[in-house]
């Protein structure tokens, strides 16, 4: 272990950016470097994208990061990001039929609707009847309270119809990253929903 690591790890997960920051650019090459992506897909995901949404995973999540000796925050940056790459993979191939497209400038209430249902997947169900008013004030509220780049993708994406393509050109990113940065933006926002409101039962 680097002969600060240990304070800069205490100080990270209470909270100071500039020991997280210093922490990931002494681990971030070499997890970048172990990403293995297969070559149908490298022309889509890179792994600097990868790096991107696992920095900003890494700065959401460090307060949960635990401690266990030497070399336990590179393996837990690693997972992260192998995590990532996995969604993305993932998310690209039940992307392999194109999707019609849908020209929509602004959301629209049944948006709203469809991504608290979409949001619910097999293994549960939204519990009742989701209401249109509801499903709007719940899912702009937790909208506000994530990063910027999850409620840009979440807003073009999903709730006013941009395909991934369209999406990645608005944002700056690659499709990759947009794959990737949904997933993640999809899982707090459930998180988040499930937490706040009672919109999601176990299907019982």
């Amino acid at each position: 272990m680097h002969p600060d690591e240990s304070e800069q790890l205490r100080r990270a997960i209470l909270g100071d950016a500039d020991a997280l920051s210093a922490l990931l650019e002494r681990h971030g090459p070499g997890v970048m470097s172990g990403l293995s992506i297969a070559s149908k897909w490298q022309s889509v995901v890179t792994p600097e994208d990868v790096m991107q949404v696992t920095y900003l995973e890494a700065f959401l999540r460090i307060t949960d990061f635990e401690p266990a000796g030497p070399g336990a925050f590179g393996a837990w940056l690693s997972r992260i990001a192998e995590n990532n790459l996995r969604d993305a993979i993932k998310e690209l191939s039940r992307a392999k039929r194109p999707q019609p497209e849908k020209r929509v400038t602004a959301a629209n209430d049944q948006s709203y609707v469809d991504l608290v249902q979409g949001l619910a997947g097999p293994g549960g169900t939204p519990s009742g009847a989701v209401a249109v008013k509801e499903a709007i004030s719940h899912v702009e509220a937790a909208l506000g309270t994530m990063p910027e780049d999850y409620e840009r993708v979440l807003r073009l994406h999903e709730l006013r119809g941009h395909t991934i393509r369209e999406t990645a050109e608005q944002i700056g990113r690659s499709e990759g990253a947009v794959k990737m940065l949904l997933a993640r933006a999809r899982d707090r926002l459930r998180e988040t929903l499930g937490s706040a409101s009672r919109f999601f039962s176990n299907g019982s």
